[in-house]
């Protein structure tokens, strides 16, 4: 989810709300496919695809209905509401006694508790490798153009446009991908799941950034990765001082608003010195 989020807002600088919307889209594709017998690895490809289609649309409002990013993002996340409801056929499903690819994992004699952490970290390394190599194509190069100066890669014969809604869909993807995963993890999926999700992405790449800074394509990713784990711990660690759950949206803002905060107060006081 944090790598989704890297592109839209790092990558491209395009405020995509979006994410609340595909990260219960991939959710619940991959819920109601189980929940119906079918493979849990096939679910997190399809739950992927339809999270690239949503991106497609919010890029396509934007580029072709000349819809400002924030507002396409918004629309977008407004239908997947709907649409997300539909998939499920009710608020939420639940996949007690259904087989996930936690069930497989197991089955390869991985001891239980540490079956969700290979899962994830597995998960994470092989969506990290293919985002850095395709970063580093002539593909990839003409994305990041798009988000550092359009006007330059327009003059470049770029073709913005297409950039833009091909980084949103492959966002989405990823995000819907995290979706799909969590939904297999808890057992559920629900239709609120989403909200706040580009809070915490957007936590997740703003502390990454600010411990890590962006050197490389490669550095950046992994900066994204390590907020995204540093925003758990911190969620954790709040849970186990005492804080309610209805607590944490707003110490999500107050991590953000910290970490957004910290290099100016840094620069101040370099300056002072």
């Amino acid at each position: 989810m944090a790598l989704g989020v890297y592109i839209t807002f790092k990558v491209l600088d395009f405020p995509d709300l979006t994410v609340d919307g595909s990260f219960p889209l991939g959710a619940a594709v991959a819920s109601i496919l189980i929940f119906n017998g079918g493979n849990p690895f096939f679910a997190l490809l399809l739950a992927a695809a339809a999270g690239m289609v949503a991106g497609y649309i919010t890029g396509f409002l934007n580029t072709r209905g000349k819809i400002t990013g924030l507002l396409a993002g918004i629309l977008t996340m407004t239908a997947l509401y709907s649409i997300n409801l539909r998939v499920m056929g009710r608020s939420n499903v639940t996949l007690l006694n259904a087989k996930t690819i936690f069930t497989y994992i197991e089955d390869w004699g991985i001891p239980r508790q540490w079956v969700f952490m290979t899962a994830f970290v597995i998960a994470t390394v092989i969506i990290k490798i293919l985002l850095d190599s395709f970063l580093k194509t002539q593909l990839g190069f003409a994305l990041r153009a798009t988000g550092n100066n359009p006007g330059m890669a327009r003059a470049l014969g770029v073709n913005t446009d297409a950039m833009k809604m091909l980084g949103l869909s492959i966002s989405n993807g990823l995000v819907a991908l995290s979706g799909a995963l969590v939904a297999q993890y808890q057992g559920f999926s629900d239709i609120g799941m989403g909200v706040g999700t580009i809070v915490a992405g957007l936590a997740s790449v703003i502390i990454g950034e600010m411990i890590m800074g962006e050197k490389s394509v490669g550095f950046a990713t992994f900066s994204a990765l390590l907020g995204s784990f540093i925003y758990r711990l911190s969620i954790g660690i709040a849970l186990r001082l005492g804080f309610a759950a209805t607590d944490l949206k707003l110490l999500t803002t107050i991590l953000v608003i910290i970490a957004l905060g910290t290099p100016k107060i840094r620069k101040l006081i370099r300056s002072a010195a």
